[in-house]
């Protein structure tokens, strides 16, 4: 059993081998700059690089304003970010509570090389929506403006939010959420401050 296995494996690498020594079909001028264009395209940057300082585990102190009149809610939970996908992507893996319930939610943060801007999706536990994102950098490196929309559950619309993202040093950054306010103004709404865990 173990040479029908062992002369098996031989063959299929003697295959694979033969077929990738035959002479591959040449590409024309088009499809070598279409080709060149999507492997650049897909390769990780320094704006990629820029989000390191995002990887790893957070403490999490959140403070939401329901109404802008309204006293804010406090409560806390914790962050675990790490690189997917070959450094392109960084995963947030949030858990912690919403009004007294137990709260999840996943985010993904990368850099769209052909957009040339940062992208971010939201998904949680209080919700079957995703929150779209996508904004710049500030030239300091440490600041981040993201724009974003998220279908409003009771008009069915999309509600437009602006995330102001902050690098304070290594082990602490701060989320910043502005939102509609019943009059239609944008209102203070979050604000999330992540201490690195020791």
């Amino acid at each position: 059993m173990k040479f029908k296995l062992c002369a098996g494996a031989v063959a299929l690498a003697v295959l694979v081998g033969s077929v990738l020594a035959q002479e591959q079909p040449k590409m024309s001028a088009e499809q070598k700059a279409a080709m060149e264009a999507m492997m650049k395209a897909g390769t990780p940057g320094e704006a990629h690089k820029q989000l390191s300082s995002m990887v790893g585990t957070w403490n999490a102190k959140v403070t939401m304003w329901m109404d802008p009149a309204a006293p804010p809610m406090v409560s806390t939970g914790t962050s675990t970010n790490k690189w997917v996908l070959g450094k392109r992507w960084v995963r947030q893996d949030y858990s912690g509570t919403f009004m007294g319930k137990p709260f999840t939610g996943v985010g993904y943060t990368g850099y769209d090389n052909v957009k040339e801007q940062y992208v971010g999706t939201w998904m949680d536990s209080a919700s079957t929506a995703v929150m779209v994102s996508s904004g710049k950098a500030e030239d300091d490196g440490k600041t981040y403006m993201f724009s974003s929309t998220m279908e409003d559950p009771m008009t069915k619309k999309p509600v437009d939010m602006k995330t102001k993202l902050t690098v304070v040093n290594k082990n602490k950054h701060v989320m910043e959420m502005w939102g509609p306010a019943p009059d239609g103004t944008q209102y203070k709404m979050m604000e999330i401050t992540y201490t690195r865990k020791k």
